[in-house]
C-alpha cells in the first residue's frame, strides 16, 4: 500500500501497523495527517534527544493547519552529572507537563531517555502555580515566599527562566514556559500592570491581560522541602554528611548544582511522562526505539558503577531515576499507533510512502552549464518544488543564485502559504533537516541539495541570552603582568585585581605598577580609561613614571605627528574624492557559481558585508571601507568575493598581510578556493627566492598575475602593477597610516 504523507492512513486495530519509506523530512508531514485525524494527544517517541528536537522542528516548520505541538526534551546532561540542566530545558520541560493536563488535541513528542526519566507527581506542579493579573492585591513578603517556594531565586537582575528581582514598586519575573521575563508595576500593594520586557534592553513591550506562573524547577526548595530532602539523604545513604559538599551547602543557604540527580528524595512519589496526557493517546514510535532504550539503561548503569562508591558524592540506584527498558516497551505496547522509519516496510499490513530522497541537483562550481540538472528537475517536475533557505539572509542569496540561471521562484511566508498557493516554484526560509520529493505532488529541496554539502550553522539556546558576567571575563582576558595604557597616566603593567575596604564598603579595584615599582590603584567602573599596549614588545613595554611629565610629552609629541600625517590625509582623499573611481561590472551568474563553492552558511553580518563590498567595487567612488571581525567569523571569505568581482572585471588584486606565515596561509586559501578559476594567484614573501619574486615582479607589471599576496615586500618602490583595482590589507591596525595610503 503506498500513499502520500498528505493523506497518512489511520487504523483502529490494536496491533501496531507499520511505516516506511519516509524520507528525509517527510516523517513529520506523515506524523501531522496522524494527528489531526486522532481526537486525542499523538505521542511520537524519537531514538535520540537531538531527532526528537530535529522532528519537533520539522513539524513546526512544515505545520498546515493549528495543531497544538509539545516538545518534552531530556536534560542534556550525563546521568549522575553534578550540573544541573540549562534553566531553559527545565523551563521547556515544566512548561510541556502543565499543558498535557489540558491538551485534548495535539502532539507531544519526546526521545526515549526523555521518557526514562522520572518525574514530579502531577499535583507538585498544580499546588505550586499560580496566577497573576492586574488588580490583583500583591503584599511584597508573602509574593516573595511564593516565589521562593515555587522554586525562583533572587536575583539583581532577571535574564534567565527561574528568577525574580524585587526593586521597590517593580517586580522582574521570569516565569517557567515563557520566551520573556515580564515586569510587574505596582501601585500601592496592587498590580497596576504587567509588561513583557527585553532583558538586554531593560524595555518593556506590550501589556499581558495576566501570566500563569508554573514553579520553577522540577523539585521544591522552599525551607521545608530541603529540610525533609536533608532527612531523606541521610535514611537513604550511610554516609557521614560532613564530608558531603551538596549536604553542607544546602546547610549552609546555598542552592547546590545538579539536585535533579535526588529528584525522588524531593517528593514521596514519582510519576512519568506517560502519567501526564489527560486525553487518550496514540503513539508513533521511531524504528529501533526499543534497542535506544536498552542502551540508555546500560550507559545509566556503566556510570553508575563508576559513582556508586562515591561518599563525598552518594548516587541513588538506576531504577530510582529511571524507568527500566522492559516497564518502558510495557506501558508503550499498551497503546495503539504505528512504527515508523526511513526504509521501506516488509510487513504485509505494512504503508509504505510514495516519498523518495532528494535528488542531486547541486550547482557545480565550474563549466559551461553549472546548474542543467536543477533547471532540467524544475522544469520536468509535475508538482510543486519547494526551494528552501536556512535564514532571510539565505533567502536573499538563494534567490539571487538561483535567478542567475533563470530560474525565478515566489516568496512565501511559510510553508503552509506555499502550499495553499499551487505555485509551481516556491522559495521560503524552511531550514528542515532534509528535503524529500513526493512525485507529481511536492519536490522539497534545501540548500544542501542546491549547493551541495553546505554545513548549516547550529544555534543554541545560549545565543543572545544575557551573560551577567561578562565584565570579568573581559578583565580575565588581561593576564597578571600584560602591559595596558591608562589615559591619563601612561603605560603601565597589570597586576590583576584587589579588593580594598573604601569608606567601610568593599570595592574592587585594578592594579598597576609603573616605572620606580609605584602602583596605581584604578576602581572597575572607570575601567573605560585603560586599554590595551599595542606596541611592538609587550614583555619590553617602556613603563612610564607616575606625577612626571613623561607621559604628558609623549602625547603632545604623538598629536603632533598625527596633525602632519592628518594634513597629509586630508590632501590624499580630497584628491581621491574629487577623480571617479572605476565601477566594476558584476557577472551575476559567474558570481554566483563562485559563491556556491563556499561550504559554510553564510552569517547575517558576513552576508551583510560581502554585499556592501560589492556595492562599493559597482559604485564610481573609490572604496576605502574596514570590515571588522574576530578571528573565525568569516573576513576572509569578504575577501575572496572581493577579489573575484575585481579579478573578473578585468583588475588586478593585491593582498597586503603583516606576516609571513599569514601571506603563505592566505596563498594556500585562495589557491585553492581559485583552482578551477582561470585566476592566476602569486606570492611575495621571504619564503620565495630573488629569482623566483623578481619573475612574479615582472609578470605582475604585465598583467599577467591577477592576485598578488605579501607583506611589506608589496609597498616597496619597485613593485608595479599593471591594472591594479582592488587594495585588501588583513590586519590593516598592524601597519602604519602612511604605509596603508601609499597603496591608495
Amino acid at each position: 500500500m503506498s500513499v502520500s504523507p498528505f493523506h497518512a492512513p489511520i487504523t483502529e486495530s490494536a496491533q501496531r501497523s507499520q511505516w516506511g519509506q519516509l524520507h528525509g523530512s517527510s516523517a513529520a508531514l506523515a506524523l501531522q495527517a496522524l494527528a489531526q485525524r486522532h481526537q486525542g494527544v499523538t505521542l511520537v517517541v524519537m531514538r535520540s534527544s537531538h531527532q526528537a528536537q530535529v522532528l519537533a522542528r520539522d513539524l513546526q516548520l512544515l505545520a498546515t493547519g493549528t495543531l497544538p505541538r509539545l516538545l518534552f526534551p531530556d536534560h542534556e546532561t550525563l546521568p549522575y552529572d553534578p550540573f544541573s540542566p540549562h534553566p531553559d530545558i527545565i523551563s521547556e520541560r515544566l512548561a510541556s507537563l502543565a499543558a498535557l493536563a489540558e491538551l485534548r488535541h495535539g502532539l507531544l513528542i519526546t526521545s526515549v531517555t526523555a521518557l526514562a526519566q522520572r518525574l514530579p507527581p502531577h499535583e507538585y506542579i498544580l499546588q505550586r502555580s499560580f496566577n497573576l493579573q492586574p488588580g490583583q492585591r500583591v503584599v511584597i513578603e508573602e509574593f516573595r515566599e511564593r516565589l521562593v517556594h515555587a522554586g525562583y531565586s533572587a536575583s539583581e537582575q532577571v535574564y534567565q527562566p527561574g528568577q525574580f528581582a524585587i526593586r521597590g514598586a517593580v517586580i522582574d519575573l521570569y516565569p517557567a514556559g515563557h520566551t520573556h521575563p515580564i515586569r510587574l508595576d505596582l501601585f500601592d500593594e496592587d498590580i497596576d500592570s504587567i509588561r513583557a520586557f527585553d532583558p538586554e534592553t531593560q524595555r518593556s513591550s506590550e501589556k499581558l491581560d495576566g501570566v500563569s506562573m508554573l514553579p520553577a524547577r522540577e523539585y521544591p526548595t522552599d525551607d521545608e522541602a530541603l529540610d525533609e530532602f536533608r532527612r531523606a539523604f541521610r535514611l537513604r545513604f550511610d554516609v557521614d554528611t560532613r564530608h558531603v559538599t551538596l549536604y553542607q551547602d544546602l546547610r549552609a543557604g546555598a542552592h547546590p548544582q545538579g539536585l535533579e540527580q535526588y529528584l525522588p528524595l524531593f517528593h514521596a512519589s514519582t510519576s512519568s511522562l506517560l502519567d501526564y496526557p489527560a486525553a487518550p493517546v496514540r503513539l508513533a514510535l521511531q524504528d529501533g526505539v526499543e534497542q535506544a532504550a536498552r542502551q540508555h539503561h546500560r550507559n545509566v548503569t556503566e556510570r553508575w558503577e563508576q559513582r556508586r562508591h562515591d561518599i563525598e558524592r552518594p548516587v541513588l540506584d538506576p531504577d530510582e531515576l529511571f524507568l527500566p527498558p522492559d516497564e518502558i516497551m510495557q506501558r508503550l505496547n499498551a497503546y495503539t499507533g504505528v512504527v515508523f522509519q526511513a526504509d521501506p516496510a516488509t510487513e504485509a499490513t505494512a504503508v509504505n510512502f510514495n516519498t523518495q530522497a532528494a535528488p542531486d541537483v547541486h550547482i557545480h562550481e565550474r563549466g559551461k552549464e553549472a546548474a542543467a540538472e536543477l533547471i532540467r528537475f524544475t522544469q520536468d517536475f509535475k508538482g510543486q518544488v519547494l526551494f528552501a533557505a536556512d535564514t532571510a539572509g539565505r533567502r536573499e542569496v538563494l534567490s539571487s543564485s538561483l535567478g542567475a540561471f533563470g530560474i525565478k521562484p515566489q516568496v512565501h511566508e511559510d510553508f503552509a502559504a506555499f502550499h495553499r498557493s499551487g505555485a509551481h516554484l516556491g522559495l521560503v526560509v524552511l531550514p528542515v533537516e532534509d528535503g524529500f520529493v513526493i512525485p507529481d505532488e511536492l519536490a522539497l529541496l534545501t540548500e544542501s541539495q542546491i549547493f551541495g554539502g553546505r554545513t548549516r550553522q547550529k544555534t543554541s539556546r545560549e545565543a543572545g541570552e544575557r551573560d551577567p558576567e561578562s565584565i570579568i571575563r573581559n578583565l580575565s582576558d588581561l593576564s597578571e603582568g600584560a602591559p595596558v595604557v591608562h589615559e591619563d597616566h601612561g603605560v603601565g603593567r597589570y597586576l590583576g585585581l584587589q579588593t580594598l575596604e573604601i569608606d567601610d564598603r568593599p570595592a574592587e579595584f585594578l592594579v598597576l605598577q609603573y616605572a620606580g615599582d609605584d602602583k596605581l590603584y584604578v576602581p572597575v567602573s572607570y575601567l573605560h580609561l585603560i586599554s590595551r599596549y599595542t606596541g611592538s614588545d609587550p614583555d619590553h613595554a617602556p613603563l612610564h613614571r607616575l606625577g612626571s611629565q613623561q607621559w604628558e610629552k609623549a602625547r603632545r609629541k604623538a598629536a603632533e605627528k598625527v596633525r602632519d600625517v592628518a594634513a597629509e590625509l586630508l590632501d590624499l582623499y580630497a584628491r581621491r574624492l574629487a577623480r571617479e573611481g572605476h565601477a566594476m561590472e558584476l557577472d551575476e551568474k559567474l558570481y554566483a557559481e563562485f559563491a556556491s563553492g563556499f561550504p559554510f552558511e553564510e552569517t547575517a553580518d558576513q552576508q551583510a558585508a560581502i554585499d556592501a563590498v560589492i556595492a562599493d567595487l559597482r559604485s564610481g567612488q573609490p572604496m576605502d571601507r574596514v570590515v571588522c571581525g574576530d578571528v573565525g567569523f568569516g573576513k576572509t571569505e569578504v575577501a575572496l568575493r572581493a577579489a573575484f568581482v575585481a579579478v573578473q572585471a578585468g583588475r588586478q588584486v593585491a593582498l597586503l598581510v603583516p606576516t609571513t606565515l599569514l601571506a603563505q596561509q592566505h596563498f594556500s586559501t585562495f589557491s585553492d578556493r581559485l583552482a578551477d578559476w582561470p585566476v592566476r594567484v602569486e606570492l611575495l614573501s621571504r619564503f620565495r627566492s630573488e629569482k623566483q619574486s623578481r619573475g612574479v615582479l615582472d609578470q605582475l607589471k604585465d598583467g599577467s598575475v591577477d592576485i598578488i599576496i605579501g607583506t611589506h615586500r608589496l609597498i616597496q618602490k619597485d613593485v608595479k602593477f599593471k591594472n591594479l583595482g582592488l587594495v585588501i590589507i588583513d590586519e590593516e591596525q598592524r601597519f602604519g597610516v602612511q604605509q596603508k595610503e601609499r597603496l591608495k
